[in-house]
């Protein structure tokens, strides 16, 4: 069989350098996951979706069966990392924390990981409250 064929859809996470909140500007953030998906895309990899909050990013894709996922991860940080310092409305001190978290979605799924990361605005103002952890519900 000369073809080969891989159908591996990943959810990445990852954060700013100390959680800095270098996203918090709603167009830049918006321009950031553009971003994403065009180096995604660059990989060979299917961009499904790119969301996230302040200080972190959720990227859905496919993966290219010629990628591994540390070159993968290495790629999208380094180059949306040189826009983020260019960019106008950037930060020239932009920066992304070195790890990151990668996980396997099944197709049966995929469309429950999609919604959640476009919902990552209004989930973070619900767990972002001052005073809540999050995670813990407290009795009134």
């Amino acid at each position: 069989m000369p073809q080969s064929l891989a159908r591996v859809l990943l959810h990445v996470v990852f954060s700013t350098k100390e959680r800095n909140a270098y996203l918090q500007r709603d167009d830049f953030r918006e321009e950031m996951f553009r971003m994403i998906g065009h180096h995604v895309g660059e990989l060979g990899c299917v961009p499904l979706r790119a969301g996230g909050w302040h200080d972190h990013v959720h990227i859905v894709c496919g993966l290219s069966r010629t990628v591994t996922i540390a070159d993968f991860v290495q790629h999208v940080k380094v180059e949306t990392s040189r826009w983020a310092k260019d960019a106008e409305q950037g930060s020239s001190t932009f920066s992304w924390q070195s790890g990151y978290g990668a996980f396997s979605v099944s197709q049966s799924n995929l469309e429950q990981v999609l919604d959640y990361v476009a919902n990552q605005e209004a989930h973070h103002k619900t767990q972002n409250v001052p005073g809540r952890i999050p995670g813990i519900v407290f009795a009134a």
